[in-house]
């Protein structure tokens, strides 16, 4: 074949000539060309055991690694390369190829424009239209640089960031029925280092950090949230996926910038991510780059990369732990995970006593009604109450006579509601059995062993 016969032309050609440099690369060059990756790695590692500072040779291995998909492997060798001031543009063009694989749109198109800096002759044709640069593209900084999907557009109008609206509750504690664990968790990593300052900072302890809360829904976890903010007379920001995502590659990214912003300018301050799942999903699993932008730009604010996030704190909620990003479990970021488990028999006889304040009420026992809704949640106790309610009004207005609502009516109407945390723990069960790495659901198994 006429490949293997170059091939074995310069292979003859080097015996002769073993310090051609140019030969040498020729010749990886054309075992790339005709896609042997392995062969080629290793004429350029041979290479560089001689001249191991030859750049030119690392994008060759690089480029070998790439073919083979040891992509891991060609992102170290390049980002040595790239982060030097004369990096070669091959070298330039082929990280930003790497880049936008990864989903590092914005890195990408940077990096590439400067590889075309450096020698407009790189250019890649394919990749150019993918990160959608276009000849005489604005310059990487400027206010008109925006990278959208993959491409490069000028975003019509200013900057829109949410303004977050800082609350100050009135609940506490004592207002939360039930749930003693979570709220000694939340005295230990938010309370006490507010109330105790100069003793944690003696330790090195920073002041703030994040709890991610978790368990079947409508067991109180944004109450409780709410609740901690108010028991250190703080401000509360919830924050709801609406807040965050937006149609526009990129704003996401200055929506949560503004957010966190914001927090740090009334701290002490407690911010609250509802449903984090939805904004802190696990990166494997996101198939858009845009997605995994936003993940990353949240893991940067958490850890506090452009400013001190002393002072903030963070609490999260999901239904669904085992769909974050393991990424957010770090020391730093969710380095607590509390299990949130449906309220207790006396946590429940309290729900009811708060739900049930205001309405009109004969005598509750309230203790025998929370012993027959074993594994009910707070919304499943208001449910509960609400259809009690529906039946008490369908009598009045039979009888012209509104009566009051009775133990009776209670046990009656939880009699046909089943448990919605049913569900939950049926898939809950599936993770921590075999999905428990590090025993992170460890609770979970507990909680189910006891019933």
């Amino acid at each position: 074949m006429a490949g293997d016969d170059a091939i074995a032309a310069l292979r003859a050609a080097l015996q002769v000539s073993p310090d051609n440099l140019p030969l040498l690369m020729h010749l990886g060059d054309t075992l790339l060309s005709l896609g042997r990756g392995e062969e080629a790695e290793r004429e350029f590692r041979q290479a560089l055991s001689r001249w191991n500072e030859d750049a030119q040779l690392k994008v060759g291995l690089a480029r070998a690694f790439e073919q083979q998909g040891k992509i891991s492997h060609a992102q170290v060798v390049l980002e040595e390369i790239c982060g030097k001031p004369d990096a070669p543009a091959r070298g330039l063009v082929l990280y930003a190829r790497l880049l936008l694989r990864a989903g590092e749109v914005d890195k990408a198109v940077r990096t590439y424009k400067r590889g075309l800096t450096n020698d407009p002759s790189a250019a890649d044709e394919t990749l150019a239209e993918q990160l959608g640069i276009r000849p005489g593209a604005p310059v990487p900084g400027s206010n008109e640089d925006e990278v959208v999907d993959g491409r490069e557009r000028q975003r019509l109008g200013g900057e829109i960031g949410p303004a977050g609206e800082i609350e100050r509750p009135k609940i506490a504690f004592s207002d939360v029925g039930g749930m003693e664990t979570v709220k000694e968790e939340i005295r230990l990593k938010i309370i006490y280092p507010l109330q105790h300052a100069d003793l944690y900072r003696s330790y090195g302890k920073a002041i703030g950090g994040g709890i991610l809360l978790y368990g079947p829904p409508g067991c109180g976890k944004t109450h409780l949230a709410r609740a901690t903010a108010g028991e250190i007379k703080s401000g509360f920001m919830s924050i709801g996926i609406n807040d965050v995502l937006d149609m526009w590659i990129g704003q996401s990214e200055k929506n949560l910038h503004a957010l966190f912003d914001q927090a740090r300018r009334s701290q002490p301050c407690v911010m609250f991510f509802d449903e984090v799942d939805a904004l802190a999903a696990s990166r494997t699993d996101l198939r858009q780059s845009a997605g995994r932008q936003a993940i990353n730009q949240f893991l940067a604010e958490l850890d506090g990369v452009q400013a001190s996030n002393d002072g903030l704190l963070i609490l999260a909620a999901t239904n669904a732990p085992w769909h974050l990003d393991s990424a957010f479990r770090r020391p730093g970021r969710f380095d607590r995970i509390l299990f949130v488990p449906p309220p207790d028999a006396p946590a429940r006889a309290e729900i009811l006593r708060v739900l049930l304040k205001g309405k009109p009420v004969d005598n509750i026992d309230h203790e025998q009604v929370a012993k027959k809704t074993d594994g009910f949640s707070g919304a499943d106790l208001k449910a509960v109450i609400d259809v009690a309610v529906e039946g008490k009004l369908k009598q009045a207005m039979k009888e012209g006579i509104p009566r009051p609502l009775t133990t009776k009516d209670l046990l009656t109407s939880a009699a046909g509601i089943k448990p919605s945390t049913r569900e939950w723990f049926a898939s809950a069960r599936n993770y921590a059995l075999y999905a428990n790495q590090g025993g992170a659901y460890d609770d979970v198994l507990k909680y189910l062993d006891k019933r």
